[in-house]
């Protein structure tokens, strides 16, 4: 096997269990977790993904290019619009999409194209072309979840009514054993491509 399909294969044992655990913590939240498809109001505004997040998208993205090539090619062609919308303000280097690492750049992301959908969004359901690939971000928004020990924010819209106490009692750690971080290194030594990116240009840079 070689070192792209390891990595692979340890990106599915990876989702499996982030997967898991956030079903759990669904299971806790109860009605208190209200993401359901069609609530798209964490698929508006850019977030920085990691390079594993990228290399998973653009391989579900080909995918689904051999399933359903038009809407493979809705989502491409989103994406394309979307880089040249951010390109011009884009805190970071165009041609890689690679975001900088500094303080005014992180300034400058805060306020980035606030209102730029994620072109992996179906403007005409509400719902993610590449739900299966969606990076880990989008996987860990809407529930209460732990990293490292830390609570997280979770979805301003959920937990209506209940008090921290009942938010920690729902928690839970997805990645207990740091496998992204260990998955991320290793891509980004075989591959050379480090640092963040956004979905847009993940979809567009080969």
């Amino acid at each position: 096997m070689d070192s792209l399909a390891r990595l692979a294969s340890g990106d599915r044992t990876l989702l499996q269990i982030v997967d898991a655990a956030l079903a759990e913590a669904a299971r806790k939240s109860g009605a208190w977790l209200v993401c359901r498809p069609g609530c798209t109001a964490c698929c508006v505004g850019p977030f920085p993904i990691t390079q594993l997040d990228a290399f998973r998208l653009r391989a579900g993205l080909a995918e689904l290019e051999t399933r359903d090539p038009e809407r493979a090619a809705r989502v491409r062609e989103r994406a394309l619009e979307a880089v040249a919308r951010l390109a011009p303000g884009f805190p970071g280097d165009v041609s890689t999409g690679v975001l900088e690492e500094n303080e005014e750049a992180e300034e400058r992301f805060a306020t980035f194209a606030e209102d730029e959908p994620c072109p992996a969004l179906d403007p005409a359901t509400g719902a993610c072309d590449l739900y299966s690939a969606r990076p880990v971000t989008c996987r860990f928004f809407g529930p209460a979840v732990r990293a490292g020990g830390e609570a997280l924010g979770v979805c301003e819209l959920c937990y209506q009514g209940a008090s921290d106490a009942e938010i920690a009692a729902c928690a839970v750690e997805p990645d207990p054993d740091g496998l992204e971080d260990a998955l991320l290194d290793e891509l980004e030594e075989t591959t050379a491509r480090r640092g963040q990116t956004l979905v847009a240009f993940a979809l567009v840079r080969p």
